[in-house]
């Protein structure tokens, strides 16, 4: 299907040439405002024309041109005779320059303007790595200064114009590049999919677990907007600094992948691995244990770092008190490193919950687990939370006899991924 500026563009092709000079700046007018915002720029990468024409075009349409009194040339000689050898006003003036008149454009009369603005927007490609505009910001300002100095003449809204015919526009960083890829990750990807399967078709609980982003609680800055009565947004404080009265806030949830359902321990302290296995025993015994009441064993997928990363001791010695305590078998599946946004906590309960409290200071916890436990979405996500006032200590050091009395299993493929601890 077309795009709306090639329509533009194959109507301004049919329509152009049986155009005069008039009649064409008052088309690309009346594109320009059939599009509405932002038309007249559209409309001039379109058909390559001149916001200036397009404007006057606007203009034109707004306020048409007051017809000139026809001159009457009938009455007497000295009439006949004062317009001989001159051109006899109309009611409309509709002189036109000749095809080529006008002042040409700049790109024809510097032809190399083009070049050297793409040659300092990409620098490497260009071949010139020493371009000052290399570390510096790229703004349409600082590049028409750089071009002035390497001798063209031009402007601030002719290097605009040039930006928009090149197919340059105002873009942001994108996150798609891995930092590091394991040779074995699609393989331990669909070894946790397997697993997945095998718990779920048995009804045994899966849980994606992780700590979302720390907060800090008070007045502070929320990313985002809301809505709010005109002129009358939320004041917070100026600067982030930490409150050391209301500290920071470690969300730590916990998804149950087959109910659609979460659990978030909101805790002031360290996020050690402590903090971690609580958070899972808060959610065992607030909605784990009600809905599967017949299980016999439990399935853990979490990042491979932080507080449930994989080389963590203090991680599988908590796991080991919270499987004697559960009486089930705790299975582990960590995704492999670089690739923590694949867990499904990310963007099944996380994403959502920064939605629901976007552009809302986080004042307090209270305020946090209210926010937290109101997020909806239309397919019946349902979230509880906790919150956690122990203090957890970190740099806690687990010794080789202590990790030798685990009852931990080591699965044959990647067994420092995959492993299960069993009830002492």
């Amino acid at each position: 299907m077309q795009t709306i500026l090639e329509q533009i563009k194959i109507r301004h092709d049919l329509l152009s040439p049986a155009l005069n000079e008039r009649q064409y700046r008052l088309y690309l007018a009346t594109e320009a405002k059939a599009l509405g915002w932002g038309g007249a720029s559209k409309v001039a990468l379109a058909t390559n024309s001149s916001r200036n024409t397009i404007s006057s075009g606007l203009n034109e349409l707004e306020k048409p041109p007051t017809p000139k009194p026809v001159e009457d040339v009938t009455k007497g000689k000295k009439a006949r005779r004062r317009t001989r050898g001159r051109r006899l006003p109309v009611a409309e003036d509709v002189r036109q320059r000749r095809s080529g008149g006008g002042r040409k454009r700049t790109t024809d009369v510097d032809p190399t303007l083009k070049t050297n603005l793409d040659a300092l927007l990409e620098p490497f490609a260009a071949g010139d790595p020493c371009s000052p505009l290399r570390w510096t910001c790229k703004s349409i300002s600082a590049l028409t200064t750089e071009l002035i100095g390497m001798g063209h003449k031009t402007s601030t809204r002719m290097v605009h114009e040039l930006l928009l015919e090149m197919r340059y526009t105002m873009q942001s960083n994108r996150k798609t590049k891995e930092s590091g890829s394991h040779p074995d990750r699609n393989d331990q990807f669909i070894f946790i999919n397997e697993k997945v399967k095998l718990f779920q078709e048995a009804d045994e609980p899966v849980i994606s677990v992780d700590t979302k982003k720390k907060e800090l609680v008070g007045e502070f800055s929320n990313k985002g907007s809301t809505w709010r009565p005109q002129g009358c947004p939320e004041k917070v404080n100026t600067h982030d600094f930490l409150d050391p009265d209301k500290g920071r806030a470690s969300p730590y949830g916990i998804y149950d992948l087959a109910n659609n359902a979460g659990f978030v321990n909101v805790g002031i302290s360290a996020d050690t691995s402590a903090f971690a296995v609580e958070s899972i025993r808060r959610w065992w015994l607030a909605m784990g244990k009600e809905s599967y009441a017949n299980a016999t064993k439990l399935l853990i997928t979490a990042d491979g770092g932080g507080s449930n990363g994989s080389r963590v001791r203090l991680w599988k010695t908590e796991l080991q008190r919270l499987a004697d305590e559960m009486n089930l078998r705790i299975s582990v599946c960590h995704f492999p490193p670089g690739t923590s946004k694949w867990n499904k906590i990310e963007h099944r309960m996380f994403s959502y919950i920064s939605q629901n409290w976007r552009g809302k200071p986080l004042i307090s916890i209270e305020t946090i687990i209210n926010l937290i436990g109101s997020t909806k979405t239309k397919k019946g996500l349902i979230i509880k939370t906790s919150a956690d006032t122990n203090e957890y200590t970190k740099g806690i050091k687990i010794t080789d006899a202590e990790m030798e009395s685990l009852t931990l299993e080591r699965d044959a493929f990647h067994g420092e991924w995959n492993y299960t601890i069993d009830p002492q």
